[in-house]
């Protein structure tokens, strides 16, 4: 029974606490192994965006196609943060629900550990984020107006003059319209989500479940 309800508190178990935290340090595992690889991953890819940038910028190729894709790869990013703020909650409260039951007082040094896993850390995913929408806001703005556009100006984009070079950025094709609109998109579906978990979780008095990561 709860405290609150006026009856003893269950003898804690050893062999069981050191069950379920281990459970707890599997799960956190789990979520470290998924987060890191998707950072590699998309350290890789943004390279891979911003060499192509260059290239659009050069040799016309189509930016419609291309700023769909970073549109598509900023989303993957801000989808990557939800995770780790929601799988922090989830542990958070389960560890919170277990010492509400037992009387033991995990919660303090958990979270401190909790707090130095790497899927916590999201200084790396934050900048690419960041890094990201640089790229879109050169597709978008009128002008260079990021360090990599002014990078793009300094090597000269090829054989094109540094007037020339200035004039292709400012030609952004009016569909690149189209891909702003579902960039709003994005925020928009993130936001509602988040806001039907909100929901749930304030609906829901237990939590039956660890968070999982979003390919399982």
């Amino acid at each position: 029974m709860c405290p609150e309800d006026g009856q003893a508190l269950p003898q804690l178990n050893a062999k069981e606490l050191d069950h379920f935290l281990n459970l707890l340090q599997l799960e956190i595992a789990k979520f470290n192994n998924f987060f890191v690889d998707k950072e590699e991953e998309y350290v890789i890819k943004l390279k891979e965006l911003q060499d192509r940038v260059v290239e659009a910028v050069d040799s016309n190729v189509d930016l419609m196609s291309l700023g769909r894709e970073i549109v598509d790869f900023h989303g993957e990013m801000v989808l990557l943060e939800n995770y780790s703020a929601l799988n922090y909650t989830g542990l958070v409260k389960i560890i919170k629900k277990h010492d509400k039951k037992t009387g033991a007082l995990l919660r303090s040094p958990f979270i401190q550990s909790v707090v130095n896993q790497p899927f916590y850390e999201i200084d790396v995913l934050n900048k690419l984020v960041k890094e990201c929408e640089v790229i879109l806001s050169i597709l978008f703005t009128n002008g260079p107006s990021s360090s990599i556009s002014q990078d793009f100006m300094q090597n000269g984009f090829g054989s094109m003059s540094g007037n020339e070079n200035k004039e292709t950025v400012m030609q952004v094709p009016e569909e690149l319209s189209e891909i702003k609109n579902m960039k709003n998109m994005y925020i928009q579906l993130t936001l509602s989500a988040l806001h039907t978990l909100e929901q749930i979780r304030g609906r829901s008095s237990t939590v039956s479940m660890f968070p999982s990561s979003p390919n399982n």
